[in-house]
């Protein structure tokens, strides 16, 4: 599982920074501040490569792929990190 194989570490930045910010706005009241939403992004990144994989979905190549993926995986995430907020 190769996520981000190719890019530089500013790609890397900004992918993350864009899953997290997008993640934020769909799940309202999770958001993270600048810095949480680029970690979310990556880790986000990580998850989503992992469950798309499990799930047999594709969600496209390059950058835009990259970003649908990580953003998807980041929804996840801030689900999962509400889920411990609300305990």
């Amino acid at each position: 599982m190769e996520v981000f194989a190719g890019y530089g570490i500013l790609a890397i930045l900004l992918i993350g920074g864009v899953a997290g910010w997008l993640a934020g706005l769909v799940v309202r009241g999770y958001g993270l501040g600048i810095i949480g939403n680029v970690i979310v992004g990556i880790l986000g990144a990580v998850i989503g490569a992992w469950l798309l994989a499990k799930l047999g979905i594709f969600v496209g190549p390059g950058v835009l792929g990259q970003i649908i993926g990580a953003t998807i995986g980041a929804i996840v995430l801030l689900l999962i990190i509400g889920l411990f907020r609300r305990v």
